[in-house]
């Protein structure tokens, strides 16, 4: 256990952010490395792959239900000195993951073939997409034991572990990834259900190596059957938490889906370079979103110990180095935009696309960078239902006014990236002042 009511909030947040970022980037790197195989079989398995690893927001909301209340209560627990509240949390939120985990695994195939099949603009893109959501889905499906071991640690201040594990299990994928999508040494390539093999198989590898990491070495939490029994009451505690997180990425999951639904009279070549640029977009935005996932634990900690003068300080501080590190993100986007496309599409029409959409919405990184911050601090506190507000609003914002553009000759692409950029400037003042109303009513002004 780290103790973060104490010291320099800015150490703290350096400190926890730095191995946040590694591991998200090498997480990243999942879908990085599979479109870059991907990308040798055509526009067709860039776009199905692409629509159809849409599917991982939805996971994702649903995990962030799980993990940012795991995150909040243990984080709170910490701060006061509550160890075995600490553990019985760890414990139940442990019970959840696998009956998470077991659901998606029997969902999520019959789920697969709508979904995946409902956004390619083509036949070829369905198909591409159906299949290797099929291949990816064991993978989804960890995720949730993944995220519950690494969310538990994240609370307690220790963050290298989960960093390390997730290291590591990107050197797997990386490894797989050419030898299953592409056959290299076998002479029996597997194409796109390839890439979602070696994603799953990874995924795999970092739960089992997590779950040793429990057994063998963590002693603050740790797994105790005694504790295993249901507990309801948790249970109401960590979903109070969790499900308006959860409802933020769900909101995400919607709107994406949305972008690709709205871009199939396009064509495939725009639904890959949208889907390349999005990853890339993803990627750029780790290290703002890093100091995000840090801020919860700390604001966390000085909640529960009732430091609340230290929450306050962690905003502003967080909310600074967000900015910082958005405002080079952007200065990247603009300048080597189109280079960042290239690297894993040949096709010309692809990469005007994606260059385009990196390049307008990288006028939304210091907003949204400013909202990932919000999002933190909202989590620490333990109310996550004014994120969840924020989040919506951009179905008012960008949802609406772009169904209705596409409703209307002359529709283009630009008008849909521009959207996007006011509805996030609008979403980021309204993520502010929901922050500052929280700070006045739940930590003294």
């Amino acid at each position: 256990m780290h103790d973060l009511s104490t010291g320099s909030i800015n150490r703290h947040l350096v400190g926890m952010a730095a191995p946040i970022a590694a591991g998200m980037i090498f997480q990243t790197l999942y879908f990085l490395v599979d479109l870059y195989f991907v990308g040798r079989l055509g526009n067709a398995a860039i776009a199905g792959v692409g629509s159809a690893g849409n599917a991982t927001f939805l996971v994702m909301a649903l995990t962030q239900v799980l993990g940012v209340g795991t995150v909040s209560l243990i984080a709170q627990a910490v701060g006061r000195k509550d160890q075995a509240g600490a553990n019985l949390v760890f414990n139940q939120s442990s019970v959840l993951a696998i009956a998470c985990l077991l659901a998606c695994a029997l969902l999520g195939y019959p789920f697969a073939t709508h979904f995946a099949g409902g956004l390619g603009s083509d036949a070829a893109t369905r198909a591409a997409g159906v299949t290797y959501l099929r291949w990816y889905l064991p993978g989804l499906a960890l995720q949730f034991a993944l995220v519950a071991m690494s969310s538990a640690l994240r609370g307690t201040g220790i963050v290298k572990p989960a960093m390390t594990v997730q290291m590591l299990t990107v050197v797997i994928n990386v490894v797989l990834a050419p030898v299953l999508i592409g056959g290299w040494g076998t002479g029996r390539p597997l194409g796109v259900a390839g890439a979602g093999l070696a994603s799953s198989i990874a995924i795999g590898a970092g739960v089992l190596l997590l779950w040793i990491y429990f057994l063998r070495l963590e002693h603050y939490v740790a797994f105790d059957p005694h504790e295993w029994r249901p507990r309801p009451a948790v249970w109401r505690r960590i979903l109070a938490i969790g499900l308006p997180a959860g409802g933020e990425f769900l909101m995400m999951f919607m709107i994406v889906s949305f972008m690709y639904f709205t871009i199939r009279p396009f064509g495939a070549e725009a639904q890959a370079g949208f889907g390349v640029g999005m990853r890339v977009l993803q990627a750029i935005f780790l290290p703002a979103m890093s100091v995000a996932f840090a801020v919860a634990p700390i604001v966390g900690q000085n909640f529960g110990a009732g430091k609340f003068a230290r929450v306050r300080a962690t905003f502003r501080s967080a909310a600074a180095m967000s900015s910082v590190l958005m405002l080079l993100a952007m200065l990247l986007l603009l300048w080597r935009g189109e280079s960042m496309i290239a690297g894993f599409t040949s096709d010309p029409e692809a990469i005007r696309v994606g260059a385009e959409y990196l390049r307008f919405v990288s006028w939304n990184c210091i907003a949204s960078g400013f909202v990932f911050t919000c999002s933190g601090v909202l989590q620490g506190l333990g109310n996550t239902w004014p994120s969840l507000w924020s989040s919506a609003s951009r179905l008012l914002t960008f949802v609406l006014p772009v169904a209705w553009l596409a409703a209307q000759p002359g529709f283009t692409l630009h008008q849909v990236w521009i959207t996007s950029v006011a509805s996030v400037t609008l979403q980021a003042v309204l993520s502010g002042t929901l922050v500052l109303w929280q700070l006045r009513a739940r930590a003294g002004g």
